[in-house]
């Protein structure tokens, strides 16, 4: 094993012997740790072996060290110096600590498919050209940009063709890509819909850009406001389902969208988080597919396979591609070539597909379980947003929705009210109530843990 050492050269035998003490004293050499032989640690130092074994030697008489034949040298076990345990604070109750989760943003770990990946893997390394091990192209693999650019065009609708996709490390990076771009283009104002991630909107904010929002009803965004807000020159939307209230946007709205933006020479950005999970019907085509030089479209595996991946892509407009690459470097320092290659040997075998129609029925169950369990233990309650995607919203009485999340954290559960999605209020939001609810992940949890979880739920609610 390597050891660092500082010397004192003046007396290099005490100055081994008074390190050593420090670094066993300090905690950087645990009970138990092998030390280096004599004659490795002399060469290390560039000191006399002899010098070392008499260290090692005196340390083992003070009781530092212990030496045994062929189990070498190392630092001995000591007792920690008993504590006085402190006075418990006179202070109220508090929550016990989350055993469950019902937080929105992340699919069913337990389900993902490590042998199908794993063989993928294999075959992607075992064919992998030389250059895939290189600092790569900030374009992306073409190898996962030819791929995802067939499937999107055959399942999500996406006039898509492999020059048109950039391959990024999931929509985070692509949105920050894209306020670069924007702020080099001298946009001023990306709008937003008032209900989201606050995470996004800080992306776009820390880039220089205002935030205005767009009201949001069952309708979804009132994308038709747009024109009214000065000086926006894109539009953040979740078109085929809303962050967080579930609806689709309308088929008026979606068109209003694409007419604001070849009338003013602006760009909707596209998030198609979850757009593959739709249940009661086929998933609703991608708006970029209506005018694809108008759109910024966005995609991931964050939801269909795992967020620990760390793969998305964005399919651009022709004249947004230099930009977008100029963001992005010139050199892709931000997604694994070969985990792009994994993706790409994944997706050409069909095992992408089969794993999201199989997803898509569990989460469809889980669906059904959560508004059964609901319906017979809180019929009061209204479940909306439930088409599609990884969440349900669930409507609670005026006034409630902070003592609810209150309530299930003191059943150990841990779930997030509308208010956490709430961007402020646009112009026309301004007399309508703020919506009590929660927004409930019923994807996330392993079978384990669902039980468990939806009968905190249920004790929490009123």
């Amino acid at each position: 094993m390597d050891l660092h050492l500082e010397l004192d050269r003046s007396g290099l035998r005490s100055g081994l012997m008074d390190a050593l003490r420090e670094a066993v004293r300090s905690g950087r050499l645990a009970s138990g740790t092998r030390l280096p032989s004599s004659r490795s640690l002399a060469a290390d130092l560039g000191i006399a072996r002899n010098t070392v074994a008499g260290a090692y030697a005196e340390l083992v008489a003070e009781g530092w060290l212990t030496a045994q034949q062929g189990s070498g040298t190392r630092v001995a076990k000591r007792t920690e110096p008993r504590r006085a345990a402190p006075a418990a604070p006179r202070t109220r109750p508090t929550p016990r600590r989350p055993a469950y989760s019902l937080l929105p943003g992340s699919p069913d770990l337990s389900q993902f498919p490590r042998k199908q990946w794993l063989a993928a893997s294999r075959r992607a390394l075992a064919s992998a050209p030389n250059d895939a091990f290189g600092y790569g192209d900030a374009h992306g693999r073409m190898e996962l940009r030819t791929v995802i650019a067939d499937h999107l065009a055959r399942a999500r609708g996406v006039h898509a063709t492999p020059e048109r996709v950039i391959i990024c490390a999931g929509f985070h990076h692509g949105l920050m890509l894209t306020a670069r771009a924007l702020r080099a283009r001298r946009v001023r104002a990306v709008a937003v819909e008032a209900y989201g991630l606050d995470l996004y909107r800080d992306i776009l904010t820390g880039a220089g850009l205002r935030t205005p929002t767009l009201a949001v009803d069952e309708r979804g965004a009132h994308t038709d406001d747009a024109a009214r807000l000065r000086g926006v020159g894109a539009v953040l939307l979740t078109p085929a389902h809303q962050y967080p209230t579930g609806v689709a946007l309308d088929p008026d709205r979606r068109a209003a969208a694409i007419d604001w933006a070849r009338a003013t020479g602006g760009l909707i950005l596209e998030d198609d988080y979850d757009g593959e999970f739709r249940y009661d019907r086929q998933p609703i085509g991608a708006l970029q597919g209506l005018d694809p030089e108008r759109v910024v479209y966005f995609g991931s595996a964050s939801k269909s396979l795992a967020p620990g991946l760390r793969l998305g892509w964005m399919v651009l407009p022709e004249e947004l591609i230099p930009e977008i690459v100029v963001a992005k470097g010139h050199g892709d320092y931000m997604s694994s070539a070969p985990e792009q290659l994994t993706l790409a040997e994944f997706i050409a075998s069909g095992a992408y597909e089969r794993h999201v129609r199989a997803m898509r029925l569990r989460y469809r169950r889980r669906r059904d379980q959560l508004v059964e369990a609901l319906a017979r233990r809180a019929p009061s309650i209204h479940v909306t947003g439930i088409a599609a995607g990884l969440q349900a919203v669930l409507q609670l009485p005026p006034g409630t929705e902070r003592s609810v999340v209150q309530a299930a954290a003191w059943q150990g559960l841990a779930v997030s009210g509308m208010a956490d999605s709430r961007f402020g209020t646009a112009d026309s939001d301004r007399h309508r109530p703020a919506q009590d609810a929660l927004v409930i992940n019923f994807a996330g949890p392993s079978d384990s843990a669902w039980t468990g979880a939806l009968d905190a739920l249920c004790r929490a609610l009123p």
